[in-house]
């Protein structure tokens, strides 16, 4: 229990500060950003494939390219809504993706929900309406963008739903990270901004901090207490927020505070609930 709760503060002080550096580098293009946090990671995935002797390219071929072409997509949505958005708002709004998920799971998996889920879902809707409603730096573009990269990472999770176990997680995240660099290089061409002294190697810590965020929540999942921690993984939020306030100057009015906490509840119940069904299931 100890371990799980130490490896969720982690991963969400990790994501945090990926977040953070976003933030203050949104002068370069969100392709630029997404070039750089995808070599950074590349850097660790790679060698973790080779010495493991684990094939690169994977089984199923066609859904690690589609969850790479997802994934990719969301990520760069989410780096240039920073731009328009409090970090703090972009992280919150970006987490309401399991609603995205759960619907596209009930169309193209068949996976069934229980009313009241929905009703957490609700919930978190309403968060969001609060959040944008009484915030007047939350743009309408931002807002438009962020949801959507909410909605390409619902996407994500039922690609990975349906490669399942088949495929290692490293190998779903050197695709990841491939067809990132792919489509961000491409992309960051048209509007390239050579990093100047230490912003190189600013831009290839997102990378760093993106893969052992990811790591640590991994390693946290994967213990008997997911159900006690699984609510940690909302801290980032908390941490975000703060940081926003404190270096960027961001203010949020009380209600929009009410709206984010919403989301947070909703989403936290939600998978509370799933994580008790399965356990129910398996007694």
């Amino acid at each position: 229990m100890k371990k799980a709760i130490y490896y969720m503060l982690i991963s969400a002080v990790c994501f945090t500060a990926m977040n953070i550096i976003l933030k203050s580098l949104d002068h370069f293009s969100g392709p630029q950003l997404v070039l750089f946090r995808a070599l950074g990671s590349l850097f660790f995935t790679i060698p973790f494939l080779w010495y493991h002797k684990i094939p690169v390219f994977g089984i199923q071929k066609g859904l690690l390219i589609a969850r790479g072409f997802a994934g990719v997509t969301s990520m760069g949505l989410f780096f240039v809504s920073i731009s328009y958005l409090p970090v703090g708002s972009a992280v919150s709004l970006r987490y309401i993706s399991p609603i995205f998920a759960t619907v596209f799971a009930v169309f193209l998996l068949k996976e069934k929900v229980k009313p009241i889920q929905w009703l957490f879902f609700v919930i978190a809707f309403i968060g969001v309406l609060l959040a944008k409603g009484f915030n007047p730096q939350i743009e309408g573009l931002g807002l438009v963008l962020v949801l959507l990269s909410s909605v390409f990472s619902g996407i994500v999770y039922v690609i990975i739903n349906k490669i399942g176990h088949r495929d290692h997680p490293v190998v779903i995240v050197n695709y990841f990270m491939c067809i990132s660099v792919l489509v961000g290089g491409t992309l960051a061409i048209f509007n390239w901004q050579t990093p100047k002294d230490f912003e190189w190697l600013i831009l290839l810590s997102l990378g760093f901090f993106g893969y052992f965020g990811q790591l640590f929540m991994t390693k946290a999942f994967q213990s008997q207490a997911t159900n006690k921690v699984v609510a940690l993984k909302y801290v980032e939020v908390v941490i975000t927020l703060v940081a926003g306030v404190l270096l960027f100057g961001d203010s949020y009015p009380w209600l929009s505070l009410v709206g984010i906490a919403l989301i947070l509840l909703g989403l936290v119940l939600n998978i509370w609930f799933g994580k008790r069904k399965a356990v129910y299931k398996k007694r």
